[in-house]
């Protein structure tokens, strides 16, 4: 979550808004080189992006703080509500229930084109049950919320009163101040033989060696921060960012 400097327009109260950037750090403005050319074909092409000050959470929106804005607001998350048919013409009815994506690692090696391959709708998985229902590990305190949908985490943002970042103000963030860096903290995977994050090792997706000791989600802040001191930002969960603000 970020909270652009000067009056944030998402701010549900005064006493809110004065007490809104508690775990949060300031981000200088400035320029730098967005997108990478290295990796993914849908992530270039990279090109010079100018963005003003703001502040930043230090770290993922987690259960524990997420539990407490579901327990204030009631708010029902859109992996907790059943599909409505009218969205979905011809579905199966035994198929509209509420569920999630969970990631679910096939045996052997498989077309990496076809994300359905290691993405399974599971009923009843949500952020309180991650992957699934009668499954060990859910949704532990200090671990990333996961299973939220983009309105979700606005609604999420509009009570805290902040506001999600622009993906260029994310990705500026996330660089730490290294400028067409590879990773958020230099240009080596695991400098000194360290993990610097929640990735993935082994053979993806059906070889997780996991040895960076966690094979789904870590607890926020569990790999060094980046040179802003902000954790988690490569790693760990997918992040939502504002794409009408830019």
């Amino acid at each position: 979550m970020n909270d652009d400097c000067g009056m944030d327009p998402s701010s549900n109260s005064h006493s809110r808004e004065d007490t809104s950037r508690s775990g949060m750090t300031p981000i200088p403005g400035g320029t730098f080189r967005m997108e990478s050319e290295r990796h993914y074909p849908e992530e270039g092409p990279v090109h010079q992006v100018t963005v003003s000050p703001f502040w930043i959470d230090r770290g993922p929106v987690t259960n524990r703080e997420f539990r407490r804005f579901v327990d204030e607001t009631g708010y029902v998350t859109v992996a907790e509500i059943a599909p409505d048919p009218n969205d979905y013409p011809g579905a199966l009815p035994h198929m509209l229930k509420p569920g999630s994506l969970v990631f679910t690692p096939p045996r052997h090696a498989v077309d990496l084109r076809d994300w359905s391959q290691w993405w399974r709708f599971a009923f009843g998985a949500n952020w309180r049950q991650p992957i699934g229902p009668d499954q060990p590990d859910q949704a532990l305190d200090d671990h990333p919320v996961v299973h939220i949908a983009l309105q979700d985490a606005e609604a999420y943002a509009k009570w805290a009163g902040k506001a999600l970042p622009t993906e260029a103000e994310w990705e500026y963030a996330a660089r730490g101040g290294l400028d067409g860096a590879e990773f958020a903290w230099g240009d080596e995977l695991m400098p000194g033989g360290r993990h610097m994050a929640n990735t993935w090792q082994g053979t993806f997706p059906y070889e997780n060696l996991a040895t960076d000791g966690y094979r789904r989600t870590s607890p926020a802040g569990a790999f060094p921060p980046n040179g802003y001191g902000l954790s988690d930002m490569i790693g760990n969960g997918f992040m939502a960012t504002d794409r009408k603000r830019g």
